[in-house]
């Protein structure tokens, strides 16, 4: 069974690993439910208590998704949901959060999660229509409610987590965050150390880079996010491929698989970091949880840390536009 840690300091406790659920509904291929409801009660039995899920994902289908999953399940599961975005159509087309789209939001969540009250509320991204004190300030009135119990943001910067902070305590931030996306280490980390936030990496795998099973982008599927996925493309993916061998040597060297020492490397900068690995599959669930019992040495981290720093991948993380949604 997973051991447990506590993002920030207004009192959440869940598993050292969760299981990021958005590819179960979209950006990686063909949706298939009762595989994914088989591996979301698999999580379960393995010890997994934090579920990341969004009403942007699908959009709606993936929080319908876990609602059905959970609802005979809901006192062993700790759900973080987003808000945050425009959706007209089935397709986001900016964002929103203005406190009456939130508060709507929040409801609409709620009814498609079969609960009555999210554990996790994350501003997806930074609204720059909206000041951040009004953000921070009706996600309060929710928890003062009993609608929301604690609050995060996702993909924020440093001058946006104080402001919201001041407001309302933030419990988590949730951004990417892996052996070969470190933007986070300069300024964010810290400051989330100094205010007592905790970190909820995702993409902790690399969009699956880190393991090894990878293609091109060029022989990706359309549908598959990372067709567009700028480090999956080109000479970009022939020096990624070569910067991520070491991780492949050191997983030779225990036994074990390349993503499980990527995942055993993130649960070893902290015990205040909670990556979310996402998988629609019960075989890969199994694997990544095992990483929690992998031990790497000082000698593989300094490797790993050596190979895979900042500036030997390729490429950024995002195309133009996504990038403009990150606010940093």
């Amino acid at each position: 069974m997973l051991p447990t840690r506590t993002l920030g300091r207004q009192g959440l406790t869940v598993s050292a690993m969760g299981l990021g659920c958005m590819g179960m509904s979209q950006s990686y291929g063909a949706a298939d439910e009762a595989e994914s409801i088989r591996t979301l009660h698999r999580a379960i039995e393995l010890g997994v208590t934090l579920f990341d899920t969004a009403e942007v994902y699908g959009p709606f289908h993936n929080e319908e998704l876990l609602g059905r999953a959970f609802e005979d399940r809901r006192d062993k599961v700790t759900i973080a949901t987003k808000f945050g975005f425009d959706i007209k159509d089935g397709k986001s087309v900016g964002t929103d959060s203005r406190p009456a789209h939130i508060r709507d939001v929040v409801q609409a969540s709620l009814k498609r999660l079969r609960t009555d009250h999210i554990d996790l509320l994350y501003q997806h991204r930074v609204d720059p229509k909206v000041p951040m004190e009004d953000v921070a300030g009706t996600v309060g009135d929710l928890v003062s409610e009993g609608k929301v119990r604690f609050f995060g943001l996702s993909e924020v910067g440093v001058t946006n987590l104080r402001r919201a902070h001041a407001v309302h305590p933030v419990t988590a931030v949730q951004s990417e965050y892996s052996l070969w996306e470190r933007n986070l280490e300069a300024d964010v980390i810290p400051a989330l150390r100094e205010l007592g936030v905790g970190l909820v990496p995702f993409s902790p795998l690399g969009r699956g880079f880190l393991t090894g099973n990878v293609k091109r982008a060029e022989d990706l599927p359309a549908d598959d996010f990372r067709h567009d996925d700028p480090r999956f493309q080109g000479a970009n993916f022939e020096a990624n491929m070569n910067a991520a061998r070491v991780v492949h040597e050191v997983a030779a060297a225990h036994g074990a698989k390349a993503g499980q020492v990527a995942l055993a490397w993130i649960l070893a900068q902290g015990d205040d970091i909670v990556p979310i690995p996402g998988t629609k599959r019960t075989a890969y669930l199994e694997e990544n949880v095992a990483a929690a019992d992998l031990a790497l040495t000082p000698d593989d981290l300094r490797r790993l840390d050596d190979a895979l720093k900042a500036e030997a991948v390729s490429g950024q993380r995002y195309s133009e536009a996504r990038m403009a949604t990150v606010d940093r």
